[in-house]
């Protein structure tokens, strides 16, 4: 376990009366950002060099040193787990009870890596040109490092709250959320419950190094499984028969990959495209706007290109399939009895699963052919939006305007996050996250990737960001 050195602690002993000078219990002080960015820069580097990658995990690592920075700082945290070796931290500042709380979320484990791939090394927290390299950078200790610092400095500047604000640095979110989130929703609730929660799946976008919007998630889709398993007869090879599995398989398989379902636009959505039809350049925005047209040839044309230049953009718009494994076949001269595919079903919040397995089922439309759900585990789905007419979402507005000098547009995540399960439990969430660069994922230098970094200047400005909105929701007006 890392913990501060002697330096460290009093690096932060300093920044606490510098900081007291320019606040009162009474009011809600300003930070001086300036002079925090040494101790903002040691937290972040400091989770990033434990390594959590995920499996196995170990994020005892990190609610270890969590754990020892709360209670050097005064503020009350507990450890719950599971499994000893993938425990999770709780930490809470009192408020005075007139609103509920604000929960802030973050995800102590991270992808696995190639390190033979990395310039740097994965978990060094490399400083090198401006930049921050190493697993975690952006997904999501970035996120976690924020809570860190909105916590130490709400009860360094004395803050007063008139909600309780809670942190939750929680294991197993890459793959394996029994061990975090489903642990903490099913066995722990009271610890984490809130009215509102911020956690990951947003963040500034940045084109040509200039922020051009600031995205914050209100919705997500549900990840599902479909499984198509084809059944012949087998025989030798040498000899072709109409029943081959794979061949019948291959179709099926062809067939899903050329369907696109239906376009259904929900709140998160269409507000999402409006607002990119407003800002962006006109040869695109023609796209945003015609795809939201009532007219078919419209909306076809403009999702055909979609979905050959932004496939992000084509996945938000309707529950997706993409057939991701092909499985088949043992030898080269025997036909296989059996063949299957796998197919990564991400559904539109309010997708109704059977009458959607119906629908692929029409589509193979082959009776050698069986389609069914697989057994993963899946996430609760829940139509219930963070509201954009609600106080978080003009909070998290201002905030954005001020500090990237952006406007905000709401999203949903194409992929999945552990707010699915505190949304089903009727909670507000808002993804939120450091600023990003549009050209750094497909250069290799995104979330997952060999050579994930992040901006040492927007690992300042997010920190930033979030103690601002969550000092304004909370504080004692």
């Amino acid at each position: 376990m890392k913990r501060l050195g002697a330096r460290g602690w009093g690096l932060a002993g300093a920044l606490t009366a510098l900081l007291l000078a320019r606040g009162s219990a009474q009011t809600a002080a300003t930070p001086d950002w300036k002079a925090l960015e040494p101790e903002m820069m040691e937290q972040f580097q400091a989770v990033l060099r434990l390594d959590t990658r995920n499996p196995p995990g170990n994020e005892h690592l990190v609610a270890e040193y969590l754990k020892g920075v709360f209670d050097k700082a005064g503020i009350p945290a507990q450890i719950f787990a599971l499994d000893a070796n993938r425990s999770n931290v709780v930490a809470r500042l009192k408020g005075t009870g007139k609103k509920k709380p604000i929960l802030i979320l973050g995800h102590s484990d991270v992808v696995t890596v190639d390190e033979a791939k990395w310039k740097f090394p994965p978990f060094s927290a490399t400083r090198d040109g401006g930049w921050v390299y190493g697993r975690g950078t952006v997904d999501d200790k970035d996120n976690l490092t924020g809570g860190l610092m909105t916590m130490l400095l709400l009860k360094r500047l004395n803050v007063p709250l008139d909600r309780d604000v809670i942190f939750l640095s929680e294991a197993g979110e890459e793959g394996s959320s029994n061990f975090g989130m489903q642990f903490m929703v099913n066995q722990h609730y009271p610890e984490i419950e809130s009215e509102y929660c911020l956690a990951e799946g947003g963040g500034a976008i940045r084109i040509g190094g200039v922020a051009k919007y600031t995205t914050v998630e209100t919705l997500e889709k549900i990840p599902r499984g479909i499984e198509l398993v084809a059944h012949g007869i087998s025989g030798h090879g040498s000899i072709p028969l109409k029943s081959n599995a794979i061949v019948h398989l291959a179709g099926a398989v062809a067939r899903v990959g050329q369907w696109r379902p239906e376009i259904r636009f929900n709140e998160t959505t269409g507000t999402y495209f409006r607002g990119l039809a407003q800002i962006a350049a006109p040869e695109h925005a023609k796209y945003y706007r015609d795809v939201l047209s009532s007219d078919p040839k419209l909306r076809a044309a403009a999702d055909e290109w979609l979905f050959e230049n932004e496939p992000l953009h084509s996945s938000m718009l309707r529950t997706s399939v993409s057939p991701n494994i092909f499985a088949g076949g043992y030898r080269s001269n025997v036909i296989p009895s059996d063949a299957k595919a796998t197919l990564d079903v991400r559904a539109l919040p309010d997708e109704n699963p059977i009458a959607f397995l119906e629908q692929v089922k029409k589509i193979v439309d082959d009776p050698a052919v069986e389609v069914r759900f697989t057994a993963q585990n899946v996430r609760p789905a829940s139509t219930f939006d963070a509201r954009l007419d609600s106080e978080p979402y003009r909070v998290l507005e201002a905030a954005a305007k001020r500090i990237y000098n952006t406007v905000t547009l709401p999203t949903m995540s194409t992929g999945a996050t552990d707010m699915a399960p505190l949304r089903a439990r009727g909670v507000q969430c808002f993804g939120i996250g450091a600023a990003i660069d549009m050209e750094d994922g497909p250069k290799g230098f995104g979330m997952h990737s060999d050579q994930e970094r992040l901006l040492e200047s927007e690992l300042y400005s997010f920190i930033r960001y979030t103690y601002e909105v969550v000092a304004e929701l909370a504080r004692a007006k």
